[in-house]
């Protein structure tokens, strides 16, 4: 029960063809480089911006300006938003900062407690808008950059010397 169909009825996918000199139509395609004012290995378009200058840009603008600075070590006191229903609260959490990590929009700090015996850890990514604020309310002395050694202690050996210079 093979049937074949009829080449003029079928649908063409072939766009029409025109005749186009090659040369324009390159030249149409690409955008307008100003190769004089740009140094070496750098295109520089005008009239468009490039994706990464429009990323960059959105990104600059999600950056918050009133984060204090925060050093490993330090303890830290971070309100985070909860949403429960239709309410809206800051909850906050506080506890010594382990960890720093990415720069940026992106960067990430490691908050450590102890929550009725048990260490617990939460990363907070310090652009979002889930981080209502952050606040540290005491600076550490430590010569590490990363303090995941702390996971190992127990009871007064996991506190942290103040710094009173910062």
């Amino acid at each position: 029960m093979a049937t074949e169909t009829d080449p003029s009825t079928e649908p063409s996918s072939e766009e029409p063809t025109t005749a186009v000199d090659p040369q324009t139509a390159e030249a149409e395609l690409e955008p307008a480089v100003d190769t004089e004012a740009a140094p070496a290995g750098v295109t520089v378009t005008t009239g468009r911006r490039s994706a990464r200058a429009l990323i960059e840009e959105f990104e600059a603008a999600q950056l918050k300006s009133d984060l204090p600075e925060i050093y490993v070590g330090d303890t830290v006191k971070v309100g985070v938003r909860i949403r429960e229903g239709n309410k809206e609260r800051v909850q906050p959490y506080e506890g010594v900062v382990i960890a720093k990590r990415h720069g940026g929009l992106n960067q990430t700090i490691t908050v450590r407690r102890i929550f009725q015996g048990i260490g617990v850890e939460r990363v907070f990514l310090l652009h979002s808008p889930q981080v209502a604020s952050v606040k540290v309310e005491r600076r550490g002395k430590v010569r590490r950059a990363k303090l995941f050694y702390l996971r190992d202690r127990v009871g007064k050996a996991t506190r942290v010397k103040q710094r009173f210079d910062r």
